[in-house]
């Protein structure tokens, strides 16, 4: 089932008017796999950050998981934006990774402006959530981080790459990034012996590399 989760942030001309305002958000835990600077930067560029004119730099943190178990998921967005983010996993390659989310738009003064994106319940692999965090209330103060905890299949892969994207409604299409911005880190998992393996997911490689 595909479920459109749309967010305003005004009604009627007041929308039209209001300024695009541009979201960010830092990846705290896992360990992002580039270094991020207080605002998140650089995430615009898919699959995993950076821009047009800074592709990041490395911090070669990996963290490890436990397949079958749950990993602990926690963002802090730095810049308040309606939306809401997903979570995917690429077992030998971020190529693995699927596209941003399916996005519905509207015209606006300076050209398209998203409205709304599909959130897929249940989520297909390689996501594993989706539609996490939704809100479309700017909170009072300092915002608080989001946590969830967000199931692992059971699998082993010595170089995964978990993706996490923030969709945002009511934003211009960025040059790069589209109406999402992304963060990765790098996973090690070690399948749970008393489990069977999962089953559908991509056979590891003898072989990876989970930025190439």
């Amino acid at each position: 089932m595909r479920l459109t989760v749309g967010f305003l942030a005004a009604l009627g001309s007041v929308a039209v008017m209001a300024p695009v305002l541009e979201g960010h958000f830092r990846l705290v835990e896992p360990a992002s796999w580039i270094v991020e600077n207080e605002r998140g930067d650089p995430q615009k560029t898919g699959p995993c950050g950076g821009s047009n004119t800074d592709w990041g730099k490395p911090s070669y943190a990996v963290t490890k998981a436990v397949g079958g178990q749950k990993i602990h998921i926690k963002v802090q967005e730095t810049i308040y934006h309606p939306g809401h983010y997903r979570v995917a996993l690429a077992v030998n390659s971020a190529n693995e990774l699927p596209l941003d989310p399916e996005t519905t738009t509207r015209e606006g003064e300076r050209g398209p402006v998203s409205v709304s994106a599909k959130i897929q319940n249940p989520p297909p692999i390689p996501i594993l959530a989706d539609g996490l965090f939704v809100h479309s209330t700017r909170p009072e103060g300092q915002m608080p981080p989001f946590e969830a905890d967000v199931q692992l299949p059971n699998i082993n892969c010595r170089r995964c790459t978990l993706q996490i994207v923030q969709f945002m409604a009511e934003h211009g299409f960025n040059n790069p990034g589209g109406y999402s911005y992304h963060h990765c880190a790098t996973l090690q998992i070690t399948a749970d012996g008393k489990k069977a393996l999962d089953s559908g997911w991509p056979t590891e490689r003898a072989s990876t590399d989970a930025l190439q």
